[in-house]
């Protein structure tokens, strides 16, 4: 079966994000106030072949764990779906 993972890796929360840190402080040079906070992540999308759900989930986990996400300085979190 053929599904596709929707992957968000975005910095610990207790990490400092400089690139959300210049996005904040640049926000109102474009006229955009009362913006608190930003933070930048990535969103990757995955199409794989498994046997099944929990397959694919499985595989995408790996991924993660191995590839896509510095987990100690990176969380994640992904939904499998059927395509």
């Amino acid at each position: 079966m053929k599904f596709l993972a929707h992957i968000n890796i975005m910095p610990k929360a207790e990490l400092l994000d400089p690139q959300g840190k210049v996005v904040v402080k640049n926000l109102p040079n474009i006229g955009i106030d009362g913006i608190d906070d930003v933070r930048i992540g990535k969103h990757v999308t995955i199409s794989l072949e498994a046997a099944s759900q929990n397959e694919a989930h499985e595989k995408v986990e790996n991924a993660c764990k191995k590839l896509l996400a510095n987990v100690i300085m990176e969380s994640y979190d992904f939904v499998v779906e059927a395509e």
